[in-house]
């Protein structure tokens, strides 16, 4: 069997690229509750998390650790 690819929806500031995979969201907002400057909201219609306010995210990497499906992840700039 080969490996799954997953779609990912890409939000970038300055400091970062944050990767969301919608497959595995469940819209369970432990990553909102957990970014300290409320970057992140829950797309309604969707039930997945977006970076709506992506330019408050200061990649700390809060979302990326709590989220108990992987569904989310940040690489930091240089």
């Amino acid at each position: 069997m080969g490996k799954k690819e997953f779609v990912e929806i890409k939000f970038e500031n300055s400091k970062c690229e944050l990767f969301i995979r919608p497959e595995l969201c469940k819209g369970c907002e432990v990553c909102i509750e957990f970014c300290p400057v409320k970057a992140l909201s829950l797309e309604k219609k969707k039930l997945i998390v977006t970076a709506d306010n992506m330019e408050k995210c200061i990649a700390c990497g809060m979302c990326e650790l709590r989220c108990p499906d992987f569904a989310i992840y940040i690489q930091k700039k240089k």
